[in-house]
């Protein structure tokens, strides 16, 4: 039984690694819970706020409260506490993406099948980003249908513009010309969608949560950060995947199966992001720092006023 004690919001593995990031992150990231009920989900959010208050309900097992915390953690914000709409959350990145990128690999040959599936695409990025952001940080309608509008137009343009470029390449260069316009898309989505801790700055605290202020460069960090996890989520099933394809292609059997050729690539994507969306989430610390130092002079001066040499580096969540 869990004693009264039990520190719920306490790391289950060290957050300070990769490995112990990696493991939370296969736990929060689970695809299995998308398909249970808000009920349930509304359910285990009661327990874990129970367990904050101190009050666990008797019979209650450590491995209950665990649980409870990995479907808290994988359906609400960690800012607000809101339940996440269901596409938006990274449990939903492996069924989701793996529809996505395969059928982006598999239909890139024909300019209105990549202008299609690229719009596809960044609407569903779109929304992970704005579901992902950090919330302390608040966002326009006008402002994200900018964001929606450029990255998606960045998409395309590279999308299609490297598709004509590539007619005479050898065939694995178009192939690879999805991931160049996912890359690309994804360097403008996530900074326009969250521009308002580019301009107006990130909260920070100190290592016991206690807000400093708003830093814009621990912002430019934050999301730099995240651009970097998002590429990298999807580059190894878009580079290796299409040598794969073109491999297989030319298998007598394959060719007899063309029309299986889509949700082939559908499952293979999906083999790649199970282990490449924790990976990725894991490369850096979700509750980011920043030494003090290398904030903003007039934030510097003012946690150096208030608190002396106490604070040397400030803490923020990154977002995902």
């Amino acid at each position: 039984m869990a004693s009264s004690s039990f520190d719920i919001d306490a790391p289950r593995w060290d957050q300070t690694t990769f490995m112990g990031r990696l493991k939370h992150f296969f736990n929060i990231t689970d695809p299995r819970t998308v398909v249970l009920p808000d009920s349930r989900l509304d359910e285990a959010k009661a327990l874990v706020e129970s367990c904050r208050a101190g009050s666990i309900p008797p019979g209650t097992t450590e491995e209950q409260l665990h649980y409870a915390k990995k479907l808290y953690d994988s359906a609400f914000h960690p800012d607000t506490g809101d339940r996440m709409n269901l596409i938006g959350r990274m449990s939903f990145q492996v069924p989701g993406g793996m529809a996505i990128t395969g059928f982006m690999l598999q239909f890139y040959r024909t300019v209105p099948a990549v202008v299609f599936w690229q719009w596809v695409n960044q609407s569903f990025n779109a929304l992970v980003n704005y579901t992902n952001r950090n919330a302390a940080s608040p966002i326009t309608p006008k402002q994200i249908g900018v964001a929606y509008v450029t990255a998606t137009s960045t998409a395309l343009a590279t999308a299609v513009g490297l598709n004509l470029y590539t007619k005479k390449a050898p065939p694995l260069v178009a192939r690879w010309v999805p991931f160049a316009a996912v890359a690309a898309a994804n360097c403008v989505n996530i900074p326009m969608m969250r521009q308002q801790e580019i301009l107006n700055g990130i909260a920070v605290t100190d290592e016991d949560g206690n807000k400093l202020g708003h830093s814009r460069k621990a912002a430019v960090k934050g999301i730099t950060q995240v651009v970097v996890s998002r590429v990298t989520m999807a580059a190894p099933g878009m580079i290796i995947l299409p040598v794969v394809m073109q491999r297989m292609e030319k298998l007598r059997f394959m060719q007899r199966i063309t029309f299986l050729h889509g949700p082939i690539q559908v499952m293979m994507a999906g083999a790649f992001l199970i282990f490449m969306v924790p990976a990725a989430c894991s490369l850096f610390p979700q509750q980011c720092s920043m030494a003090v130092s290398k904030l903003e002079p007039e934030l510097r001066d003012a946690i150096a006023s208030q608190y002396g040499s106490s604070v040397q580096r400030v803490y923020f969540n990154k977002g995902l």
